[in-house]
């Protein structure tokens, strides 16, 4: 047999004194007889020996009188340099005495007291214990010593520390970002957000935003949603209009999401793996990028509009021109004609001057007409009319508001595209609306108002303009069309070529504008335009 070290004996014998003056026998309860058997010396002193954690027995002032191999591994001290000596020995000094005072009043109270210490390595460095002490009494209920249990977990505090300044750094990264953040469970149940995502909350006036941009995300994505999601792969830029209740202005917001799997930490799932996926969804409120795009959008079709105008108001001036030029050449080439009918001699002289003349306004006549400006082709695009209305309506908002004129506006929301000339189509509107505004502007009718909607059939798409102006009488409906014709007082210089550029816009795509004779509360204009528009043309 191996020879025992002379510190092993040593060690043996101290925990054999401390357990004879404790008790003179080890007893166990046999479960199947009941009855108390001894438990051999030697079995219970290898045992403590042998325990992987530190060990040690005081008396009752703290003075050590043994411990095992483990106290030696966590502590660095041998039982020979702390035998006799009190376990204040290991203490850092940095433990708050309430802590100590906590310990004492328990374990003198016959109670086990728990908790951690920080304890100075016998090397100097500190490291964190986690300690029970238990007192252990005599056969009369008198504390004789004290039993200390410990262990060193200073690397499992570092690690749960490490694990919550982590915790706290991502909450503080998520709360500090300018986007509502939320992470949401398998069951669509939030279980994390950050304090943009609580104020969306009452701004959006939805109980609970990420299930409405969930069922938003999930109608626009269809099938893709699964996939995306079975396959980990995230998603960017997905925008939403909210429309806003009573006064709150429309709203708009980009989602990104992406998924991740967290294995779980129960018992349960020791030996098995069990996962869980997330979904991280950032939800952008990106209203101001929207608007300034809407601003710098409509900048340009100002823009846009403004060299139309400008184009179409120097072919109006040129057309009238060539128009005014036109009649009295007309009646000069009437009195050339008689004049050589006649062939009297005494109205050659003024046969020369009529023909020079005639000569003359030919020549200006075709001056001016090279003049007139050419209207740029348009190409031929998908185009949504209730977009290019509401385009039209921003573009006149400023004028609206000077005359106080209230805008019923009623679109058909799945009103479908049709091929056309966004731009021809824009100007076609704008004309109709101005005309609309004139109309109220020159009218006494208490009430002004421009109700504008659009409908489809089987076959048609439509557009109604109505106001409340006065009308037009019914002898002019056939005229409005012709060019410089209008209803309006003379003198007022409003005469021109509007609406037979509006007829010219509607005829180029297939459609229709008419006068419905049967409204009576001003004037109401339909346009169509054939739901399967066939244009030929790659432009207008």
């Amino acid at each position: 047999m191996k020879k025992k070290s002379l510190h092993y004996l040593q060690m043996h014998t101290n925990l054999e004194s401390v357990i004879n003056e404790l008790s003179p026998d080890i007893l166990s309860t046999n479960p199947n007889t009941g009855a108390e058997e001894k438990i051999p010396y030697d079995l219970f002193i290898e045992t403590v020996e042998q325990a992987p954690i530190a060990i040690s027995i005081t008396d009752k002032k703290s003075n050590i009188l043994y411990a095992n191999n483990a106290f030696y591994k966590v502590t660095g001290y041998q039982i020979v340099d702390v035998l006799g000596k009190k376990e204040s020995i290991l203490s850092d000094k940095s433990t708050p005495r309430e802590v100590y005072y906590d310990l004492w009043h328990t374990i003198s109270n016959k109670k086990v007291w728990h908790g951690t210490l920080c304890n100075r390595h016998k090397l100097g460095h500190r490291y964190l214990a986690d300690l029970t002490i238990a007192p252990m009494l005599n056969d009369i209920g008198l504390i004789t010593h004290y039993i200390g249990m410990h262990r060193d977990v200073t690397k499992i505090y570092e690690a749960e520390k490490k694990i919550s300044n982590h915790k706290l750094l991502v909450e503080s990264v998520i709360n500090s970002s300018p986007m509502a953040m939320v992470v949401i469970d398998d069951q669509d149940h939030v279980i994390l957000d950050n304090h943009m995502y609580k104020a969306m909350v009452s701004d959006i006036d939805k109980r609970e935003p990420a299930t409405f941009f969930l069922t938003l995300l999930r109608q626009e994505m269809g099938s893709q949603w699964q996939e995306i999601q079975n396959k980990q792969q995230g998603f960017n830029n997905h925008e939403f209009k909210i429309e806003g209740k009573g006064h709150k202005p429309v709203r708009w917001f980009s989602c990104a999401g992406n998924w991740f799997i967290e294995t779980s930490v129960n018992a349960d799932a020791f030996f098995e793996n069990v996962s869980k996926q997330y979904l991280i969804l950032t939800i952008s409120d990106i209203t101001r990028q929207r608007q300034q795009i809407q601003e710098l959008r409509l900048q340009s079709l100002k823009t846009q509009m403004s060299e139309d105008e400008r184009i179409r108001g120097l072919r109006e001036a040129l057309l009238g021109a060539v128009h005014q030029i036109q009649m009295p050449m007309n009646q000069i080439k009437a009195s050339e004609n008689i004049l050589k009918h006649k062939g009297e001699k005494q109205f050659e002289g003024v046969l020369q001057n009529l023909i020079q003349i005639q000569e003359s306004g030919e020549i200006a006549i075709k001056t001016m007409e090279k003049c007139i400006p050419e209207i740029t082709q348009s190409p031929i695009t998908s185009v949504n009319l209730n977009q290019i209305l509401h385009d039209v309506l921003l573009l006149s908002e400023h004028r609206i508001a000077l005359t106080g004129i209230e805008i019923n506006w009623q679109p058909l929301l799945s009103l479908p595209n049709m091929l056309g000339s966004e731009n021809r189509i824009r100007i076609l509107f704008k004309q109709l609306i101005d005309n609309a505004i004139d109309a109220i502007s020159t009218s006494n009718n208490a009430e002004q108002r421009i109700k504008i909607s659009s409908d489809i059939d089987a076959d048609l798409i439509y557009v109604f303009i109505e106001d409340t102006g006065p009308g037009i009488p019914a002898e002019s409906r056939s005229k409005i069309f012709e060019p410089f014709y209008t209803t309006r007082p003379m003198g007022k210089n409003q005469a021109g070529m509007g609406l037979v550029i509006a007829r010219e816009i509607v005829n180029q795509h297939h459609g229709f504008i008419d006068i419905d004779p049967s409204y009576n509360q001003g004037c109401r204009i339909k346009v169509s335009f054939p739901l399967h528009n066939t244009i030929v043309r790659r432009s207008l």
